[in-house]
């Protein structure tokens, strides 16, 4: 594989493997009130979503360690994209800040 496919392989493998450790967390995250053992939902969404990065950044670095850190760079604008997927709007503070300071 050559330098430019290594570097782009590895910034796709990052974005997907961000998108499916954060959007499972939130996907868990959404769960815990109703799941019937919300400490095995935790941890074991905890272990395949770690497992599955790990190995997945094993994988696509293959040994270098530029492709590794493009695949975490991946990983990092993945999460900064579900963090503001995933937000709730605006709308909702339906604390202000005058209201916060009074408590």
């Amino acid at each position: 594989m050559s330098d430019t496919t290594g570097i782009v392989v590895s910034l796709l493998t990052g974005l997907l493997l961000g998108l499916l450790f954060f959007g499972g967390l939130w996907w868990t995250v959404q769960r815990i009130l109703t799941a019937r053992h919300p400490v095995a939902l935790v941890m074991g969404s905890l272990l395949l979503r770690l497992g599955a990065v790990i190995i997945g950044m094993v994988l696509v670095a293959h040994g270098h360690w530029e492709r590794f850190v493009v695949c975490l760079l991946g990983l990092v604008i993945a999460r900064v994209a579900v963090t503001r997927l995933t937000r709730l709007p605006e709308a909702s503070g339906l604390i202000t800040k005058e209201e916060d300071h009074a408590s």
